[in-house]
């Protein structure tokens, strides 16, 4: 059998990552990637297996000398330090595999350095593979003829991982989505077809998450409502879950815009706790919606996209989102239309980045076939794409004025303020309601939000180097518990500063002019 070494190599720092506010809640990374903690348990018994994850502690090398097999998994951002350990694992003559979201899509990129890939899903491939490999007669490549069948997926390994480094755990209900945006690589990994795990299998991975002691849970899916009527059933039975345990998680999640249609969907959203969500808005430019295949937000149904996000905080969920710059139907004005529409929404934490052609998606290939692609790795401007309306230099320096405009202090805090001391926006009421009625659990809840809402502020007063932004988190935070005297909405106050420190510092190095553009995507 196997000696098995799993590695999560370390991020690029990115609006994601939140590297510079993890500090003020004493972890290590904002979350734990989803795959090691299930590839360790499609590992069939026998073998020996260690999951690393480079963004809570060091690689052990001692450790992975030991291995008979090292892999690795990464996305795009993690592409240079994925190539960085392969050569240096390389070196030292060890036998490794890659999978994950780039090789997938850039089956080449890393050429000989790696003596497996897989691509796509890898629920049947993975333990194919061992199989193979003691049989001495592994492939040098493995992917799967059909697409993962949901059901039969088990529980991730959640206790190989150290759940207290984390801020935040992880957990996936489906794949697949059924739109086709031409940017979109998720369709070419997962397919079209929404995909679903049952009740049972959900239910078990909440009390896995639930006994790590993990309170905070982000569930993964690429669009979690890309099967409404099944998605549906499964919140009825995460809201019975959650009521049977006083509820002690709280969601965070991804969904497409078509979520304000649909009131009954919001509505089981809210009782299952989910109090944040993601939603791929891109742009304001209805043109450019149409041009990307981005239909569903350009819908006469339920308003218009400022209307539909409107009515999902009013349904009491936080929306996040992404925004694109440098579509083809993007002129110069875009940027300050970006601006004047994340500011009008509400919208406190907006993810844009320049347009990014993946490999393998449409856009990739349209834009290959009009010669309008860097095909260099890491482009000084941030990103492949050449611009149809603009030149490169406009896009890359119209992106970062908009970041600058965005996350500047009283723009950023005016949003949140805009937003949350709204009487009528109440996140997580269905907690606080079950809480009313169970005074011992609410005071202890109230006591745990109070307390770490004051850790995190007094860490940003003490940490905090620049005595403008301490002054301007210290009146905020007071303004916030004047209106608003419940512990619960310190803390995420709290936590909104800590995360604009993160993006402060992120800008901070985006415009430092001996360091490439790092774009958002």
């Amino acid at each position: 059998m196997a000696d098995i070494v799993l590695i999560n190599p370390k991020f690029e720092v990115s609006f994601w990552g939140m590297e510079f506010a993890l500090p003020y809640f004493g972890k290590g990374a904002n979350l734990p990637v989803a795959c090691l903690p299930l590839l360790a348990a499609l590992t069939p018994e026998g073998h020996t297996l260690t999951l690393m994850d480079e963004n809570v502690a060091p690689l052990d090398y001692e450790r992975l000398a030991k291995a008979d097999i090292v892999g690795l998994t990464g996305m795009s951002v993690q592409r240079f330090r994925m190539t960085e350990i392969l050569e240096d694992l390389k070196q030292r003559g060890m036998f490794t595999v890659v999978g994950g979201p780039w090789v997938t899509v850039q089956e080449d990129y890393f050429g000989e350095l790696a003596d497996v890939i897989f691509i796509g899903e890898a629920e049947d491939t993975w333990p194919l593979f061992l199989q193979e490999w003691k049989a001495g007669t592994h492939a040098a490549r493995y992917e799967q003829s059909q697409p993962t069948d949901m059901s039969k997926v088990p529980c991730p390994r959640y206790d190989l991982l150290p759940s207290h480094r984390y801020l935040i755990g992880s957990m996936q209900f489906s794949r697949g989505c059924p739109f086709q945006c031409e940017f979109c690589d998720i369709i070419i990994t997962f397919g079209r077809r929404p995909r679903l795990k049952t009740s049972p299998q959900v239910i078990a991975e909440l009390d896995a998450l639930h006994k790590s002691g993990l309170d905070l849970v982000f569930i993964v899916d690429d669009n979690l409502i890309g099967n409404k009527k099944a998605v549906k059933e499964l919140l009825r039975d995460v809201s019975a879950w959650q009521e049977e345990h006083g509820y002690p998680l709280s969601f965070f999640t991804e969904a497409s815009l078509d979520l304000a249609e649909d009131d009954e969907l919001m509505d089981l959203m809210v009782q299952a706790n989910i109090q944040c969500v993601f939603i791929g808005i891109e742009t304001p430019n209805e043109d450019s919606l149409r041009e990307t295949k981005k239909h569903q937000n350009v819908r006469e149904k339920g308003g218009t996209i400022l209307d539909k996000v409107k009515h999902i905080q009013h349904a009491g969920i936080e929306v996040w989102c992404g925004m694109i710059v440098g579509f083809d139907n993007d002129k110069s004005d875009i940027f300050d239309m970006q601006i004047k529409f994340l500011t009008e929404a509400r919208i406190v934490h907006a993810m844009v980045g320049m347009l990014h052609a993946i490999p393998k998606t449409p856009l990739h290939a349209r834009l290959a076939e009009e010669g309008r692609l860097d095909w260099s790795d890491k482009s000084e401007f941030g990103t492949n794409v050449v611009p149809l309306h603009m030149s490169r230099e406009e896009l890359s320096d119209g992106y970062i004025r908009v970041m600058q405009e965005l996350y500047e202090p009283r723009a950023y805090f005016d949003r949140v303020d805009a937003l949350y001391l709204d009487p009528q926006f109440a996140p997580g009421e269905v907690q606080r309601k079950y809480l009313a009625s169970h005074p011992l659990r609410r005071l202890k809840a109230q006591a745990w939000n109070g307390i770490r809402g004051w850790v995190v502020y007094k860490r940003l007063m003490w940490r905090v180097k620049d005595a403008g932004l301490r002054a301007i988190y210290r009146e905020r935070l007071m303004n916030l518990w004047r209106v608003r005297k419940d512990p619960y909405y310190f803390f995420v106050y709290a936590l909104k500063c800590a995360l604009h420190y993160h993006y402060h510092r992120m800008l901070q190095r985006m415009t430092q002019s001996d360091r490439a553009l790092v774009n958002s995507f």
